[in-house]
């Protein structure tokens, strides 16, 4: 069971809510001197239909951190394994299930050993996919030779957070509860806990040879 189906009236970590805006800041480069300050910058705002919970549950206050629900990638019906379940993407794999067949046979024959060597590990580390249901919008995903697939398949990308103040939100408790829609199960805010941990808890490979 991906989602719950009663909803706690506390806000928790991987909660879908709405109602939330998300702010994207753009710089044409580091703001170095306040002489330049109006002319290198601008700031996106927008309304996303829904927004994920990053912040820990625990940490849940007048300062929350979010990240908007986006639609899922085209590329990830290129690989059969992601497409029979895209929620698989959220979860450990066997290292030819990352990619897709095309792209396992063309690597060399000493990187296929070096992945299998490897064992298990998560594919597209900044992803992570939630589950189908009938509160989401069915859109089109365009493939080639017209092959197109319909799917209400929704992501978040860790890559794409950002802080909210929100005089409304005391505690997890103590909050606008009619925002939230959807509440992840324990196995499924269990998964998200781990691979979100996973994508910033990562040894750069130039740290692992100081390391050694």
């Amino acid at each position: 069971m991906f989602y719950e189906k009663n909803i706690d009236n506390v806000l928790k970590f991987g909660d879908v809510l709405r109602g939330f805006v998300a702010i994207t800041p753009n710089i044409k480069g580091p703001i170095l001197s306040l002489s330049n300050l109006h002319e290198g910058y601008n700031i996106d705002i927008n309304l996303p239909k829904f927004s994920v919970i990053i912040s820990p549950s625990c940490s849940i206050g007048d300062i929350i951190s979010l990240t908007p629900l986006i639609k899922v990638r085209n590329a990830f019906f290129d690989n059969p394994f992601f497409a029979e379940d895209l929620t698989s993407i959220n979860r450990k794999m066997e290292p030819q299930q990352t990619v897709s067949p095309y792209v396992w046979d063309s690597l060399p024959p000493e990187e296929k050993q070096r992945r299998i060597g490897a064992g298990y590990g998560y594919a597209c580390l900044e992803c992570f996919i939630y589950e189908r249901c009938d509160l989401f919008l069915k859109y089109i995903v365009h493939r080639k030779k017209n092959e197109n697939i319909e799917t209400n398949y929704y992501m978040i990308d860790f890559r794409n957070t950002y802080k909210l103040y929100c005089d409304k939100i005391k505690s997890p408790e103590k909050a606008p509860l009619e925002s939230k829609c959807l509440q992840l199960s324990l196995q499924t805010r269990a998964e998200l806990r781990d691979k979100i941990s996973y994508y910033y808890a990562r040894v750069p490979k130039e740290d692992e040879i100081l390391e050694d």
